[in-house]
């Protein structure tokens, strides 16, 4: 690498360095785990972002939100603006467009993204998100964390890789007509969701360090699909048994045609 800031990472290939500046990456939710996944990334040398959060930080936030402080939860800052000052600090000249609302509302400059992040709370979500990515051949890696129980505590939590073409989140077990259904019959008496800085931790650089592998294709492997379960008791985080019995083959749930611009398509 020309640049010795990044001679650490020279592990990752002789022309990592441009291709992880030159990739586009989208984050929806720049919360727990989002606030972790735009530091790293700034760290590791990301350099154009499509980011989404409208929420301002609150007190509640400052047990999980990285590079939050008890001044911005008096004064209110947006999520977003932390977002970007955590970026331009290490990355100054990023292009970043960042958007004060759901990526929903604003879906058009996520499409210019390669890989993009959820740090989305509802099954739903993932869901939207996932159909969105699919339809723009973009990778899309998610996160996710609950805790259970209060006698004893279960900590647990996903991250996982969804590419075009490879096993979706329903070819792996995760979303379901059955839980969408389920969640949207308790829309708006889920309450809070537990939430704390370390298992967002874990799971933000298991997302990061796939996302890494992605552009550079430092281990090898060549992965396009990843199921990786945390278990925050027994610290450990493995492959899904679910993704590890899964039979080889097209994903049934996005065939290979619908993919683009649906108004496109229809010209």
């Amino acid at each position: 690498m020309s640049n010795d800031r990044y001679s650490r990472q020279s592990f990752l290939g002789p022309d990592a360095e441009a291709r992880i500046a030159a990739c586009t990456i989208g984050i929806a939710g720049l919360g727990g785990g989002g606030s972790h996944i735009v530091q790293q990334l700034s760290h590791i040398g990301f350099q154009r972002y499509v980011i989404y959060d409208g929420d301002e930080v609150e007190d509640s936030n400052l047990n999980r939100l990285v590079g939050a402080t008890s001044a911005d939860a008096l004064a209110a800052t947006p999520k977003l603006h932390l977002a970007k000052m955590m970026i331009y600090s290490l990355q100054p000249k990023a292009r970043v467009a960042g958007f004060p609302c759901k990526w929903q509302e604003k879906p058009e400059p996520l499409r210019e993204c390669q890989i993009v992040f959820g740090g989305v709370d509802s099954y739903q979500g993932r869901h939207e998100l996932e159909v969105a990515c699919r339809r723009y051949l973009m990778h899309y890696i998610d996160i996710g964390m609950d805790v259970h129980g209060t006698e004893k505590p279960v900590i647990g939590g996903q991250v996982i890789l969804s590419s075009p073409g490879g096993p979706c989140m329903r070819c792996m077990g995760f979303l379901s007509d059955e839980l969408l259904a389920r969640e949207a019959a308790l829309y708006g008496n889920a309450g809070p969701r537990p939430q704390v800085i370390w298992p967002n931790g874990v799971l933000a650089s298991t997302a990061v360090g796939l996302a890494v592998d992605l552009v550079t294709n430092w281990t090898r492997q060549g992965r396009r699909h990843a199921y990786l379960v945390y278990d925050g008791n027994a610290s450990t985080v493995k492959e899904s048994a679910t993704l590890r019995n899964l039979a080889s083959g097209s994903c049934p749930h996005f065939p290979d045609g619908e993919v683009g611009d649906p108004v496109l398509l229809e010209l």
